[in-house]
């Protein structure tokens, strides 16, 4: 049975998901209020999409270093420097009187938040062991879309109370959206005196009976890691869930306003976009992350595979609801709301999920380098990219719109457009909308055509943890065996050379669950009774 939890440890976790909750409120506060910063530094969607990705590309650079010193320092230290050093960054931020020190001041969020997420989940799978760390797990990543709509309502919040009454030229003339980042440093503060007066630092491994294991070289860590078939796709597999929430996350407020703006009458007013959207995105949140732990929990009993399986079928029914929420809302948002909604609880379901296989699947004194790694992998070609790569196309998609008041058909984007066509011609023709509002128009259906690329990158994600499938087994095993044999003496000097959860072709791996009785404390969901891998033999021992 699972050692009962004590209240220290209860308090650990819910310190590190309050700090989780305002570190992404932080990030996404800015996308609430990202329409009021470009028109005060006059920056186009390019720049705006820049602002995201210049945060997540030095947040990505950090975590590795982040990840070696998680692995072999005191994480409660890591934690508070850098916690103090984001929300110091995000106050001055507010304070910057132009476009390029703001994103510099952005980049330095970036450097604190990676030293918070790289470090945080290993506290708690050395906490926790079996179910409860799936469990644990899902509190602390639902915090994820809670936090982002929190930061959404946040800075609408700000506009609204701190420009009531104006048109939006003098809101954003008078930088109304600069308070908007003087909420969370303080909420920051908070969370580092927690932490050093309340959090329970644990021994690396201890919960699973691993204490014994050694550290080794970043340089062997990497290696091994790169080696660890089930890591790698859950990483691939992740960055494409990265790619497409964070363009979403970044541009959604400001794509549902324009779609406001193009219709003759929306349902929807368009001051509330943004505090609804935020709604949604905790809600969905609340849903999806807590039973995409769930299903992962009860499925894998009977069925292994589970984990990546729920993980794919999520984003592949995410991707087609999305797409169509994207179509539908220049014609009627509220409908275009709800099917978001339910997208993002099919994104949510894999949140937890994902953290789990990474954790199950790397032996204990590699988890913050493995974190590390999946942040930076998943980032560098996910969410660092995507919002700026959106805004790109969005400019691009605009340049094939005619200059006078036509639009064109969304079916007929590609056509060329040609000063011989006809009044008859069924690719242009004129439309209701008045000259003042083409810049909206043009602004809309270009980031439209954007975002519908962008989320059809789900579709990958969905073949990478499918396949996914046929190696998480085998890898859950390999950490087993690895963890048992350093209980014993006469294993030691062979584990601290070779503590991965990597597996070769070649190696064969144990169907037995007959496992002693100081194997009954559960790793992942399953605990350590080894798990059936159809067609294949062994002892349970590591192979080399």
């Amino acid at each position: 049975m699972e050692a009962q939890v004590t209240k220290r440890q209860y308090v650990t976790v819910g310190i590190i998901c309050f700090i989780n909750l305002i570190n992404y409120m932080d990030r996404y506060t800015v996308a609430a209020i990202l329409f009021d910063i470009q028109g005060s530094f006059g920056i186009g969607e390019a720049e705006g999409g820049l602002l995201q990705t210049a945060f997540i590309f030095a947040y990505m650079i950090m975590a590795p270093l982040f990840g070696w010193l998680g692995d072999r320092y005191n994480r409660k230290w890591l934690l508070s420097v850098g916690i103090l050093f984001w929300s110091l960054a995000t106050l001055l931020g507010s304070f910057m009187p132009d476009y390029v020190s703001f994103l510099v001041l952005r980049c330095v969020v970036g450097v604190g938040e990676a030293s918070y997420t790289t470090i945080a989940p290993t506290i708690i799978s050395d906490l926790f062991v079996g179910d409860k760390r799936s469990k644990m797990l899902a509190i602390f990543n639902f915090a994820i879309p809670v936090g982002a709509g929190l930061g959404y309502i946040l800075g609408s919040v700000v506009l609204f109370a701190g420009g009531h009454g104006m048109s939006d030229d003098d809101r954003i003339a008078k930088e109304v959206w600069r308070w908007g980042l003087r909420v969370t440093p303080w909420m920051g503060v908070i969370a580092v005196v927690m932490i050093i007066f309340l959090l329970e630092e644990p021994t690396r491994g201890k919960c699973e009976g691993g204490q014994n294991i050694k550290t080794t070289s970043l340089l062997e860590d990497l290696k091994d890691l790169v080696k660890n078939e089930a890591f790698v796709l859950n990483t691939l597999g992740f960055t494409a869930v990265s790619f497409v929430m964070g363009a979403l996350a970044w541009w959604a407020p400001n794509f549902i306003s324009l779609g406001v703006d193009v219709q003759e009458s929306s349902n929807v007013p368009k001051e509330y976009v943004s505090v609804i959207f935020g709604a949604e995105s905790m809600i969905s949140g609340l849903i999806g992350v807590p039973l995409g732990a769930y299903l992962g929990r009860k499925l894998r009993t009977r069925y292994p595979k589970a984990d990546p399986v729920v993980s794919g079928i999520g984003i592949l029914i995410a991707a087609p609801l999305i797409i169509l929420a994207t179509f539908i809302s220049e014609r009627n948002t509220l409908v275009a709301i709800i099917l978001c909604f339910f997208g993002l609880i099919f994104q949510n379901l894999n949140w937890s999920i994902v953290t789990d296989m990474m954790l199950y699947t790397v032996i204990p004194t590699r988890r913050a380098t493995a974190s590390a790694l999946l942040i930076l992998v998943s980032h560098m070609f996910g969410d660092a990219g995507s919002p700026y790569l959106m805004g790109l196309m969005a400019d691009g998609f605009a340049q094939l719109f005619p200059a006078d008041n036509t639009t064109i058909t969304t079916t007929e984007i590609a056509v060329t457009l040609t000063s011989t066509a006809t009044s008859t011609d069924s690719i242009i023709s004129t439309t209701a909308n008045p000259d003042d509002g083409r810049a909206d128009y043009v602004r809309f259906k270009s980031l439209q055509y954007a975002m519908a690329i962008v989320t059809s990158v789900d579709f990958i994600g969905t073949i990478f943890f499918v396949w996914l499938a046929f190696y998480i087994v085998r890898a859950k095993n390999r950490v087993i065996a690895i963890v048992k044999d350093s209980k014993e003496d006469n294993h030691l000097a062979e584990i601290s050379g070779h503590v991965n959860a990597a597996f070769d072709s070649g190696t064969t791996e144990s169907t037995t669950v007959d496992q002693p009785e100081k194997m009954k404390n559960g790793i992942g969901g399953l605990g350590n009774t080894i798990i059936p891998d159809e067609g294949k033999t062994g002892t349970g021992s590591q192979d080399e």
